[in-house]
């Protein structure tokens, strides 16, 4: 009972009750409607649907911590949909963003190769070029529908990495990562068209962002659900609206903080707490619809974050001990800004309710993906992922021999991981060393201990990227 009052007062508080999800959007006017359906149908191929093409949807938000979910020893904050997910899938403990920041992150997941790779390797304005190939372009000459709803980061509009230039059949969000900080913004960007919100104009606050993505996710699955489809849902919360933060002290920007409001917690605690129980509602959302759509068998759904929380809008990660056991958050690349929690849910396909610490990182979704789809890679096209379809379907697989990262604020940083060995290096200082098996927490260096094992992580390092103008290694 108490189970059940609490999910009736979140569908309540939402506006979004089961029986409504795959509705319009009702709050919108009729104009602000016509506008968001009109779709890119002309530019599909008709094609008969494949069984042996799942339909894949990729949930990835924004700053989750990997303590932050129930199912990963979070105690606080409820996340029962996420929970469930992962009672009837598989649930990964050694699962890494591809940076500690999201617009590399998200370079890495669409492009299949890691940061010290890929075009975008750092918070900036660089977009994806021509010649860059992303998931969602060798998707869709497979013959999927495509959608990308919420953030992308990776190419502003008129730009060669705005994304319905990038394989996107359908897009709606924000183009500009620092823009979507405002999680009342008075635009978004659909289909490369400016989209005016007039509920938030002059300062109105009356279309939440993130409620408006998840219900454009349902009405993307319920429009094409007789195609193939890839759904990359990337929902900014439970980032931080820096910029209110400063101005208020509270940047964790919600229209209600329930069900935590009579909690005796800071207030933006509250609201962050309530921003992740949102997403597991919005989790929820698609779930029952794939559910309702009988697609439950024919649809691989992925959930994951971009990387470690942050401690921006007033908030503090060890408040809900966000980074659950290891070290470090978000712009670190030690554990707690790199590893994340992984959920991938197949009925059919994905056993339930099990655990597996097999490494995998952000680029590894490019080629898993595209073995899903039976779609065939580019010729000479470059990548440092494999596909992680074995372990899916829980078959031993080999790892990487190695995994790397960079990062590039306030001088340069890479980080390494070779089988349970963590090397984590700041551009003209010695490497650490961390044993992940007996030391999650990174706490204690042994790099003088094992020189042998240093010398063979600084040999891998000196062939493990390419220059880059905008992202070369440097110290502050």
């Amino acid at each position: 009972m108490r189970l059940f009052r609490f999910l009736t007062s979140m569908a309540l508080l939402f506006g979004l009750g089961m029986s409504g999800f795959a509705e319009p959007l009702r709050d919108w006017s009729k104009q602000e409607k016509l506008e968001f359906m009109r779709t890119n149908r002309s530019k599909i191929i008709p094609r008969l649907a494949r069984m042996d093409q799942p339909n894949i949807v990729l949930i990835l938000v924004d700053d989750l911590g990997y303590g932050d979910l129930g199912c990963y020893g979070q105690e606080k904050i409820k996340t029962l949909y996420l929970d469930q997910m992962a009672k009837e899938g598989l649930r990964f403990t050694s699962a890494y963003a591809g940076s500690t920041v999201c617009a590399p992150s998200r370079s890495t997941l669409m492009t299949g190769q890691h940061t010290g790779h890929t075009r975008v390797r750092g918070n900036a304005e660089v977009p994806l070029q021509t010649n860059d190939v992303t998931v969602a372009e060798i998707l869709q000459k497979s013959g999927y529908v495509t959608a990308m709803i919420g953030k992308w980061g990776l190419g502003l509009e008129d730009t060669s990495g705005e994304p319905n230039r990038k394989g996107f059949t359908e897009t709606l969000g924000y183009y500009d990562q620092t823009l979507a900080h405002n999680y009342f913004p008075e635009s978004l960007w659909r289909n490369g068209q400016k989209l005016p919100l007039a509920g938030n104009k002059d300062g109105k606050k009356e279309v939440y962002a993130p409620d408006l993505f998840a219900r454009s996710a349902v009405n993307f699955m319920n429009q094409y659900k007789q195609s193939p489809f890839f759904l990359y849902f990337a929902c900014t919360l439970p980032h931080a609206n820096n910029e209110l933060g400063r101005k208020s002290g509270n940047g964790m920007e919600i229209s209600s903080d329930h069900p935590y409001t009579g909690f005796d917690w800071p207030q933006p605690e509250k609201n962050k707490a309530a921003m992740i129980t949102r997403i597991d509602v919005y989790v929820g959302m698609i779930l029952d619809t794939i559910k309702k759509l009988n697609l439950d068998r024919q649809t691989i759904v992925i959930f994951t974050s971009d990387n470690g929380p942050h401690q921006e809008g007033g908030v503090d990660p060890a408040f809900f001990k966000s980074s659950g056991p290891l070290r470090g958050i978000k712009r670190d690349l030690y554990e707690g800004g790199i590893r994340v929690p992984a959920i991938v849910r197949w009925p059919g396909q994905v056993a339930p309710g099990t655990t597996s610490d097999f490494p995998w990182a952000f680029w590894d979704f490019l080629p898993t993906a595209a073995e899903l789809a039976k779609a065939p890679l580019p010729d000479g096209l470059q990548i440092d992922g494999q596909s992680i379809v074995p372990t899916l379907h829980g078959k031993p697989q080999k790892p990487h021999d190695f995994l790397y990262w960079e990062f590039h604020e306030k001088g340069s940083q890479q980080a390494v991981r070779m089988g349970d060995w963590k090397a984590v290096r700041k551009f003209g200082s010695a490497l650490e060393l961390y044993d992940l098996k007996s030391d999650l927490g990174e706490t204690n260096n042994v790099a003088s201990a094992h020189p042998d094992e240093v010398k063979r992580i600084e040999a891998y390092l000196s062939k493990a990227r390419t220059e880059s103008a905008e992202w070369p290694l440097q110290s502050k």
